[in-house]
């Protein structure tokens, strides 16, 4: 069993898929609620960009990394925000890291809304899963809360 963190890489097809939903974000047509994330690079300094889904929870806004620990949530750790882009409306925002034993109810509520999207990379758990199986899930799926500057 390998000790690295769970990451999930897309395929060619997903990526250029991403690359076609974060093209439609920078020119203001959101899929479904998505908004292009960005996010300084950690060693390279520069903005990295990547099409999310952002949820909402009891009012509060979260990004949750279905494919484990990628690039994208290593950056937003170092960064602590970035921005979300949907066309023109850009919202800066700074971002928190949920421990583990907060996500129940962020990933239930996620993968309500997301799973017909996201469902393949959280190996079998689904929005009907028990707590233990979405618990035990939870650690590799990063979960940030995030607030909008402003």
């Amino acid at each position: 069993m390998s000790s690295s963190p769970y990451y999930l890489k897309g395929s060619a097809l997903n990526v250029r898929l991403n690359g076609v939903i974060g093209w439609l974000a920078r020119r203001g047509l959101s899929l479904a609620g998505s908004a292009e994330l960005s996010v300084r690079g950690r060693k390279s300094g520069k903005l990295q960009r990547i099409p999310v889904n952002p949820h909402t929870h009891d009012g509060a806004q979260y990004l949750v990394s279905a494919r484990g620990h990628s690039q994208w949530v290593r950056n937003m750790r170092a960064a602590g925000g970035g921005e979300l882009r949907v066309g023109r409306k850009v919202r800066e925002f700074t971002a928190v890291e949920l421990p583990d034993a907060e996500k129940l109810p962020i990933l239930r509520t996620y993968l309500e809304r997301w799973g017909w999207q996201v469902n393949e990379y959280f190996q079998g758990v689904t929005a009907a899963s028990s707590d233990e199986e979405i618990n035990a899930a939870a650690g590799d799926h990063p979960v940030f809360r995030i607030t909008v500057k402003g």
